[in-house]
């Protein structure tokens, strides 16, 4: 596959998740966005449609990274980012193996609160979301400095903001502030993913219009 190929999965991974995860928050029985995180949606009857969700997802991300590694080989950024995204996408990708615990009345029948003990499996689920998130956090930094460097102020800002919001928010509800704020840090980040995929696509679209141009 060509490298813009590879990248259109970067693109559409944010949209894809996004659409299954609220199509399912807004319909499924016992779901309350503002109390439930995404990833307990892997419970439950339908369960397979949140598991398939992180699989998919995260092969389409990892298909990003490695056309964002063919496109930017060599310069600013060119090898952390893309090793880190790609570390994101196996942690969704493990996310989809590894369920979190039913929490909190979901799926209905559970227990009111947080669970009074913890699975191996939702332990599991926990460490690679961590592993997962960081890999990210730190993609949208690389990505920012590599930004900088081309002068290019606004993605710069954009990575920078994507990747800090994300940071807080997940401390956020790891302390039990909002699980809300941690819905629109994930949506932003998926923005932030997809449109610095469609910005390394366009990057390659120009670079071989000015080499036909000098042919």
């Amino acid at each position: 596959m060509t490298a813009r190929q590879l990248l259109l999965g970067g693109v559409i991974a944010g949209p894809v998740f996004m659409v299954l995860y609220l199509g399912q928050a807004f319909t499924r029985a016992g779901f309350d966005i503002t109390r439930h995180p995404a990833s307990i949606l892997s419970n439950g009857d339908l369960g397979w449609i949140q598991v398939l969700n992180f699989l998919v997802c995260g092969l389409l991300v990892i298909a990003g990274a490695i056309g964002m590694r063919q496109a930017l080989r060599g310069g600013p950024g060119g090898t952390w980012a893309p090793l880190l995204l790609t570390i994101t996408g196996m942690g969704l990708c493990a996310a989809a193996v590894f369920s979190a615990d039913p929490v909190d009345g979901f799926p209905p029948g559970t227990p009111l609160g947080p669970p009074t003990s913890i699975t191996t499996t939702g332990l599991l689920h926990f460490v690679v979301a961590l592993v997962a998130f960081a890999a990210w956090i730190a993609a949208s930094f690389v990505f920012a400095r590599r930004f900088a460097a081309l002068g290019e102020t606004g993605w710069a800002v954009f990575s920078i903001i994507s990747g800090a919001y994300f940071l807080v928010a997940f401390v956020g509800t790891a302390v039990g502030i909002s699980v809300v704020a941690f819905a629109v840090a994930v949506a932003l980040m998926w923005a932030w993913t997809s449109a610095t995929s469609a910005k390394t696509m366009a990057e390659l679209s120009a670079a071989a219009a000015r080499a036909a141009a000098a042919a």
